[in-house]
């Protein structure tokens, strides 16, 4: 894998969308300033197996950016209950999906998002909070130059949650990116 420079200096201040939502179940954000910065950093492939992924990368995504990261959806815990906020430890991955879609391998090619959700509360709240787990990494990745034309974002809530307890629930909360 070839190692990536990357010149980016992200500024989110109205309204960020990378927002954590509240535990009570109702639709009210919690709006928070973020400020990312990096600049000529060098990018290492997060580590497989990474304890605390919010995002899993289709094999073929993987496959064609040459990124390393989570094997299998079941192998990454994901977002906290009731939350859409993109972890520190996801900014990596999404940083190489930037430059991946924009100057590598994938230039000009589109994705999707998925949000997910497990299966507690109704089916629209967890629709609801699906759409803002995918559009939490949709503003990220648009953030770091992507053009929105090439993102699209979905929601499939809790359709295909398996989980019956915390852990595997734990599994059910994520965000997918495929190649479309």
């Amino acid at each position: 894998m070839s190692i990536r420079f990357i010149n980016v200096v992200l500024i989110a201040s109205v309204a960020s969308p990378i927002l954590a939502t509240g535990c009570d179940h109702t639709d009210k954000p919690a709006v928070t300033a973020t400020t990312v910065v990096a600049t000529s950093a060098t990018l290492a492939p997060a580590a497989p197996g990474k304890a605390n992924s919010t995002i899993y990368l289709s094999e073929r995504l993987r496959a064609a950016c040459a990124i390393a990261t989570i094997e299998s959806a079941k192998e990454a815990p994901k977002f906290s209950f009731d939350q859409s906020a993109i972890l520190p430890e996801d900014r990596d991955v999404l940083v190489q999906v930037a430059t991946c879609l924009t100057t590598g391998p994938l230039k000009g090619r589109s994705v999707k998002l998925v949000g997910r959700a497990d299966p507690r509360g109704t089916q629209e709240y967890n629709m609801a909070l699906g759409e803002r787990r995918s559009n939490a990494a949709l503003q990220y990745l648009t953030g770091l130059g992507v053009p929105t034309a090439q993102l699209s974002e979905s929601s499939r809530g809790a359709l295909d949650a398996t989980g019956g307890d915390e852990a595997a629930w734990r599994m059910d909360r994520r965000v997918d990116i495929d190649i479309l």
